[in-house]
């Protein structure tokens, strides 16, 4: 049988670089994951509590972590990064503040950077994002997701794939539903493909979206 693998994953060191960079010793080094998953949490939720955002996409691609001795650096990689910037520029160092006291990192200094996402829509977050929003609404997902294909057809990509599973249109059985447009070659390591994995709380239940961009042949 065909055996599933992140796409991320089986592509380090080819298309795919990490999304942290720092070197811990053998007994800390899971102290450094927990806190790396923290560090994304509390930004995606102060992002979705602090922001009042109209299109239910808040536009975070990646979250991009380098640690040193006695500097963490956070990037943040936005699609639409004028919701953080424009409303008022201390949103930032009020981040950067309340994140410094939930970590209690006394000995280290905490960077957070934004940078922008060209095109939005190439980056599979924000697309799970747009989808999990049109759910929320109840649209029926077979638009949710054709709308979805035809933007990141504008976004400019070779293929793209997206799976939903759960309990679709509030239905008793859940199912998976899937649709691809283009090209979207997963055994091929060269391919650079990028994958999310996003779940989605609506009334009936929780359902999964996954979602595949072919972006590149290397």
């Amino acid at each position: 049988m065909g055996q599933k693998i992140n796409p991320l994953g089986f592509r380090l060191g080819t298309t795919q670089s990490h999304d942290s960079v720092w070197f811990a010793q053998p007994k800390n080094y899971s102290e450094n994951i927990q806190e790396d998953k923290k560090i994304r949490d509390f930004i995606k939720n102060y992002i979705q509590k602090n922001i009042r955002v109209s299109s239910g996409v808040e536009g975070i691609g990646q979250i991009k972590i380098q640690k040193r001795i006695d500097l963490i650096q956070v990037i943040i990689y936005m699609g639409f990064p004028k919701l953080l910037i424009e409303g008022k520029p201390q949103k930032i160092e009020e981040l950067q503040t309340n994140m410094q006291k939930k970590l209690n990192c006394v000995n280290r200094k905490l960077n957070i950077a934004i940078a922008r996402v060209a095109n939005a829509y190439k980056h599979p977050n924000i697309l799970a994002e747009f989808i999990a929003g049109q759910l929320k609404n109840r649209v029926s997902f077979r638009k949710a997701m054709k709308k979805a294909i035809e933007l990141t057809e504008q976004a400019g990509t070779k293929g793209v794939q997206i799976q939903i599973a759960g309990r679709i249109d509030g239905k008793e059985i859940a199912r998976v539903e899937w649709i691809r447009e283009g090209r979207v070659p997963l055994q091929t390591i060269r391919a650079k493909i990028d994958y999310c994995c996003y779940t989605v709380r609506t009334i009936y239940g929780v359902l999964g979206i996954k979602v595949w961009i072919f972006l590149n042949k290397e």
